[in-house]
């Protein structure tokens, strides 16, 4: 998303001329074995909201939120665009809008945000938020626009009409019409996914060009939680990529990425525990979050695939020591990370639940043993026969069959770009193998062996350019036919061999002619198969700790004492007050006691009845870890609008004011147990607090990490705040302590 507030927009956006530059060539093996994020810093201080598809010149395309490139730029970029051979050397190649260029339906002013690129057809399709259009006087009242291409750099011709509509809001203005992203189902049929906080993130179908919706959306995520959502298709689920709380606080920012997983492009989409996330007590599994180096407010997510199979996330974030791109509490500083996703028993994470990158990493596999773009008109690395086969404008076309003198071996993965211009039939042959899109259906069948044929959409156009991947694990084979290689299968095709795949790599076209491109071999990536391990909980620090059993443990001190509180039957009652910490009111009570010194895990168990559904902003109840009332992290169950969440908050001293961001943990019951655990880093000395909740004191997500300077000294300690109305007790069991 862009620059928000709720009812309005924090920043101008102004235009930029259009910039291009050349293209770079792909010369295999000339990708890097390591890379370090920020992947934009080449040309970009702040890229954000980014995207990232593979071009039909086997060059990849990023494209971004307007905004300035650059400090010190001041304009803003109409969506920006940046190529590369490798995802990690990445080259501004211009603005995909010209200074003067919108759609009919947009006001003089507006900004665009948030693009998603998808093939669709014989053409390239830009979804993209447009933030004021003429539908009202509000300038904010936005739309989801779509623009088309022949290319993935333009030109971009914008159509007559949105795709998405300006949508009224029942609390007043427009809901937010944001953040869209395209998915194409198995049956051929188009999806937008689309919104945010104020309205959620809801899908709707989309004509078979993509350009219009039809039908009733559907709301798949709730308001006041969500938004940035991205669907992918993996295994036979739907994965709903969503981003959640704030993406702009500047050095307080805790955006992350959840996900919810379903049997359908409209959903339930449920998390791990099974809890959806279109409910008041929204689920949602953790993908992505912070974890106490460099980067802060990870999310807003893209999705690709390299040559070997691995996935990979793109997204923003924000380096928490260089916050703003210019002045502070300006524009954001979101530059383009890049990371490994993972899929560990059927759930994804970025880097096995390490989370965001910082250290050089090894990098995305872009080149192959073989990785035929076809530039050159010379097939010397082929055999073909008595066959017919030509290069031209970087597409090889023919009829019959063509040898790659490239044998294969081991589990590979094997991918084309393909269209059957006129025949019956084509596709690859892996050795003993045959991989056809034929009559209507994806066919993979053994020489000597089984086979296994699955149908095409009824309104598929073999003529159209498709990416056939097909990859082999264990003399186990699984075909996937796409448009645009983003997980959005269109037909898929499992086969278990007889024995493995070896030989040459074969291209096919029967009765008539084939077309393909980007044809690459590459060794099969090795899956991450286990997650990183949560902190882990060691013996009780009695001495520590405080049942509630015999009144208030004397190591208590208070910050503003409630009288209210009271100790008895083994816990502490305190009614919710009708008070704050954050900002410069600093009226709440707090109840702390000195931490022990190194790693510990403090952990409380609290009963707050919040009801569901009704607005009580900002009831909560939690830990928190304390430094001053300008210094603190606070894991709470708190109302937030209709939703109930479990927000680990965060405040700090920033240019001359307190500045207060969220991160999300879980999903909150009436009884809620919490936990924050800390770690001093060795080479800082900082003091890191991750935190995590749990609806049963068994079964924990673990979030985000907060981190204090080493020159201070954090307590930990109760709080239960944010408003009396209705009057609510917070019932807390116990504070213990856990090396």
């Amino acid at each position: 998303m862009g620059h928000l507030h709720r009812g309005g927009v924090l920043a101008a956006v102004l235009g930029l001329v259009l910039a291009t530059t050349a293209s770079a060539p792909a010369v295999a093996g000339s990708g890097p074995d390591r890379y370090r994020n920020p992947v934009s810093a080449g040309f970009a201080d702040t890229f954000a909201d980014p995207v990232v598809v593979r071009g039909d010149d086997g060059l990849w395309y990023a494209y971004g939120t307007s905004d300035p490139l650059r400090e010190g730029e001041k304009q803003a970029h109409r969506v920006p665009t940046a190529r590369s051979a490798d995802l990690v050397a990445w080259t501004y190649v211009g603005d995909a809008f010209a200074p003067d260029q919108r759609p009919s339906w947009a006001a003089p002013g507006a900004a665009f945000w948030a693009p998603d690129v998808r093939r669709i057809g014989d053409h390239w399709v830009m979804y993209v938020t447009v933030t004021d259009t003429t539908v009202s006087a509000d300038t904010f009242d936005t739309a989801i626009g779509a623009a088309t291409a022949p290319t993935p750099t333009g030109p971009w011709t914008f159509a007559d009409a949105p795709v998405v509509a300006p949508r009224p809001g029942g609390g007043g203005g427009y809901l937010w019409t944001i953040d869209p992203s395209q998915f194409t189902d198995v049956d051929g049929r188009n999806y937008l996914y689309f919104g945010s906080y104020y309205g959620g993130i809801s899908v709707t179908e989309l004509t078979a060009d993509g350009l219009r919706a039809v039908g009733t959306p559907s709301l798949v995520a709730v308001d006041n939680k969500f938004e940035g959502g991205y669907v992918l298709r993996h295994d036979g689920w739907y994965y709903l990529f969503a981003s959640t709380a704030n993406c702009c606080a500047g050095p307080a920012t805790g955006y992350s990425v959840q996900v919810g997983r379903a049997r359908a492009p409209r959903g339930p989409f449920v998390d791990r525990d099974g809890l959806r996330l279109d409910a008041s007590r929204a689920g949602g599994t953790p993908v992505l979050t912070q974890n106490g180096n460099r980067w802060i407010g990870t999310g807003h997510n893209g999705f690709l695939t390299d040559l070997s199979g691995q996935d990979w996330i793109a997204y923003h974030a924000i380096d928490r020591a260089d916050p703003y791109l210019d002045e502070p509490f300006g524009i954001n500083e979101r530059p383009m990370l890049l990371d490994r996703l993972d899929w560990i028993d059927g759930w994804p994470t970025v880097n096995a639940g390490a989370g965001p990158s910082e250290e050089p990493r090894p990098a995305p596999v872009t080149t192959a043993r073989l990785d035929e773009r076809f530039d050159s008109p010379a097939l010397t690395r082929w055999r073909a026969g008595d066959d017919t086969w030509q290069v031209a404008d970087g597409r090889l076309t023919g009829t019959g069959a063509l040898t790659s003198r490239t044998d294969l071996d081991g589990d590979v993965r094997v991918e084309a770009d393909l269209r059957l211009t006129g025949a019956d039939a084509a596709g690859l042959r892996l050795g003993p193998v045959d991989v056809r899109v034929e009559a209507g259906r994806l066919t993979a069948r053994e020489a000597d062996g089984g086979s296994a044929s699955v149908p095409l959409p009824a309104g598929f156009h073999p003529a159209d350019r498709h990416n056939l991947a097909v990859e082999v694990r264990d003399r186990r084979l699984v075909a996937e036919l796409s448009p645009a290689r983003l997980g959005d299968q269109l037909a898929v095709a499992t086969l278990r061999l007889t024995r493995p795949v070896a030989g040459p790599l074969t291209l096919l076209a029967d009765g008539g002619t084939g077309e393909f491109d980007n044809v690459s071999v590459a060794p099969l990536y090795r899956p991450a198969r286990h997650a990183v391990a949560p902190p882990g909980v060691g013996p009780l620090l009695s001495d520590w700790s405080d049942e509630f059993d015999d009144g208030l443990d004397p190591a208590w001190r208070w910050v503003r004492q409630n009288p209210d509180a009271t100790v008895s039957g083994g816990a502490l009652r305190w009614p919710v007050e009708s008070t704050d910490l954050v900002g410069t009111g600093n009226t709440a009570g707090v109840l702390l006691r000195d931490a022990p010194s190194g790693d510990y895990v403090a952990e409380t168990k609290v009963t707050l009845d919040l009801g569901e559904e009704t607005v009580r902003n900002f009831q909560q109840a939690g830990l928190v870890a304390y430094v001053d009332d300008d210094r603190f992290a606070r894991l709470s169950q708190v109302a937030i609008w209709n939703t109930r969440q479990v927000e680990y908050g965060y405040e700090l001293p920033f240019a001359g004011r307190p500045v207060y961001g969220g991160n999300i943990v879980g999903t909150p019951a009436t009884t809620t147990w919490l936990r924050l655990a800390h770690h001093v880093d060795p080479a800082t000395g900082e003091h890191e607090f991750r935190a995590a909740s749990s609806r049963d004191g068994v079964h924990w997500t673990w979030g985000g990490v907060w981190t204090f300077p080493a020159d201070t000294t954090p307590r930990i300690g109760l709080v239960a705040h944010g408003g009396a109305n209705p009057p609510v007790t917070a019932v807390f069991d116990y504070l213990r302590f856990h090396r």
